[in-house]
């Protein structure tokens, strides 16, 4: 092969090698971090536990669930919104950083799995503790970033 070549080769090499730019993400954000907790994850996460529980006061402790399809059906699409809240959490200018942020948000999506979970199994029990896994997932960012958040 004559030097005269190499040019050529190495030009043809190096733009194979090439992918073409990433297109544009479609994605286009409407809220940021606090408006979709406000607005979005705090209220589902609030049917949520309180969809299942016991009061206790002067006449007693009674407990309270849902006792209907359509009640069930909400638990359930709370559940739903907890998880992809998660997976909003990770998308455009909302990642904070590809350390506890992306870890955090990820075990949001795991809580709000097992809190689906629960929910189609109509378990009042199971929704408890559900419940209780994704305040901890919950509590544990609010903890690392409460105070940077926009």
């Amino acid at each position: 092969m004559t030097a005269s070549k190499w040019p050529g080769i190495v030009a043809v090499a190096l733009l194979s090698g090439c992918d073409k730019p990433p297109a544009p993400s479609p994605f286009q954000a409407v809220a940021n971090v606090k408006q979709l907790m406000a607005g979005v994850l705090e209220p589902a996460a609030d049917l949520y536990w309180d969809a299942v529980g016991t009061v206790d006061d002067q006449s007693g402790s009674k407990a309270h669930a849902p006792a209907t399809p359509e009640e069930w059906t909400a638990v359930r699409n709370s559940a739903y919104v907890i998880a992809e809240s998660g997976n909003l959490l990770l998308m455009g200018n909302r990642l904070r950083d590809q350390g506890d942020w992306l870890r955090m948000s990820q075990a949001l999506v795991v809580a709000g799995r097992h809190a689906l979970a629960a929910a189609e199994s109509r378990n009042t029990t199971a929704v408890f503790d559900a419940g209780a896994e994704v305040y901890d997932a919950c509590t544990k960012c609010h903890a690392v970033y409460v105070n940077n958040t926009k």
